[in-house]
């Protein structure tokens, strides 16, 4: 955007680096993707609000007790050295975001991306308080008066209190959600809780109700690599122009032909049902989320004018270049670079839950006690004493057996069966002595064996050293 002006008989132009924002008033639209993005916001909400609420043995299903150092997981306890797991659903994740974009490009931003679900809770109340694309568009334009500020206040009112659920629900992955509303019924929630209530509701407020497709263009960082993981094989929202030029408005029983029109009306619906205002008839853009809300206003033109449905849709640009039916699009999809994505996907997924699924629930740490490396005890023995932190990751209570192996003869001197409380740690002290002969003189590898009373099945092995320095 750029402007001049005169200054002594020269001119000066002024160019503006940021554009001023244009408000944008998306048009509800109806149809099989409508309908199929609403589910996704069903979906996604109901999992989001209802995990807090569920319980699992007297706890909440799914609990991150950061101050406690356990993440709770339905029947599954974890402790911060299974950060492993996290890093192996972390590339779980980008492995599936790569998979179906190369498959059909930004399925993730349009239909379950939060800033897109929250976006079209707000959007859906602000339609319901202040009315469709040109009611709202009317509201703006008039001055200040009562009524106005009566819809304005009932429409933010209705988005605090959706934010504020939000941020509140968002705590409750962290602090038990009883505990958590028992806490702010008596005005008794900490300092932190509460920052994170306000800062998690105030940016749903702030990124649904106002930036909106701001986020997508300027502050998502998908949208500025996307480009890397399309080929000419991709599913795309796309326009025929080929069908639909040169578009012109006309009657519904015109001869389009004979006026030498394609099938596009130019009614613009297509624009004004898009979130980020982009007209899809300029071609693939980078602020193009995939929502596919012009899809659907394009078929209900399309089967008013009574022509057939798709001038916009899916579609890749092969197909569209070589006019490819739904079976040759398909028969490309499953391309090399897709299968390559899948199998990996495939292997890293059955790898890490194989493993979860084998994953022993306990953890045994060796630390050598401080005071020394090793002392002569009755009889000639060597004595070693060392400090075992035994954890379990079981919501039940067990008793377990400590051996040492490694040297002919060693023996636990203290006590050598202990109970860990659920999901508890303990540090158990253990003497383990060898006779002199036994262990030669220096450090020798040891190894202590935890095993499961009750549970013979759980045993932990334990790398560990005896000195021996005489």
């Amino acid at each position: 955007m750029s402007g001049s002006q005169g200054a002594g008989g020269s001119g000066e132009q002024v160019v503006n680096l940021y554009e001023v924002r244009r408000k944008i008033y998306p048009r509800a639209v109806h149809g099989w993707f409508a309908a199929w993005r609403w589910a996704l916001v069903w979906l996604t909400q109901l999992i989001f609000y209802g995990l807090p609420w569920l319980t699992w043995n007297g706890r909440p299903a799914v609990l991150f007790a950061l101050e406690a150092r356990r993440f709770y997981i339905f029947g599954l306890v974890l402790y911060p050295q299974d950060f492993i797991y996290l890093t192996g659903l972390l590339v779980i994740s980008a492995l599936a975001l790569f998979l179906f974009t190369a498959v059909a490009g930004r399925l993730w931003c349009g239909y379950a991306c939060p800033q897109t679900v929250y976006t079209e809770i707000f959007l859906w109340i602000e339609r319901v308080i202040e009315g469709d694309r040109p009611k709202r568009m009317r509201l703006d334009a008039q001055p200040w008066s009562g009524a106005k500020l009566a819809r304005k206040a009932a429409k933010h009112t209705a988005w605090i209190a959706v934010a504020a659920w939000t941020g509140f629900t968002f705590v409750g992955y962290f602090v038990p959600i009883h505990t958590l509303g028992a806490e702010i019924v008596a005005l008794s929630i900490g300092p932190w809780e509460t920052f994170w209530v306000l800062f998690y509701g105030f940016a749903t407020w702030g990124n649904a109700g106002f930036m909106r497709e701001q986020v997508c263009k300027y502050m998502c960082p998908y949208a500025r690599f996307q480009s890397a993981m399309f080929d000419r094989d991709t599913l795309i929202v796309t326009y025929d122009q080929e069908r639909g030029e040169p578009r012109g408005s006309r009657s519904r029983k015109a001869d389009r032909t004979a006026q030498g029109l394609g099938d596009c009306v130019n009614c613009g619906l297509c624009v004004e049902v898009c979130p980020t205002g982009i007209d899809i008839r300029n071609g693939l853009q980078y602020e193009c989320i995939g929502c596919t809300a012009c899809i659907d206003a394009c078929n209900q033109i399309m089967e008013r004018m009574e022509y057939p449905r798709g001038l916009i849709r899916y579609d890749t640009e092969n197909g569209l270049a070589n006019r490819w039916d739904s079976k040759q699009l398909l028969r490309r999809t499953l391309r090399p670079r897709v299968l390559v994505y899948a199998a990996i996907l495939v292997t890293v997924t059955t790898a890490l839950f194989t493993q979860i699924a084998l994953r022993v629930p306990l953890s045994v740490n060796v630390i050598r006690d401080r005071g020394g490396l090793a002392r002569e005890v009755e009889n000639g023995q060597i004595e070693n004493v060392y400090r075992l932190q035994i954890s379990s990751s079981e919501e039940v209570s067990r008793r377990y057996r400590i051996s040492v192996e490694g040297i002919a003869g060693a023996s636990v001197a203290s006590e050598a069966e202990v109970e860990i409380g659920a999901t508890a740690t303990r540090l158990v002290p253990v003497r383990v002595r060898a006779s002199a002969d036994a262990a030669p003189s220096g450090s020798q590898r040891i190894s202590f064996v935890v095993t499961g009373i009750d549970e013979p099945d759980i045993v932990v092995r334990e790398k560990s050293s005896f000195y021996n320095l005489r």
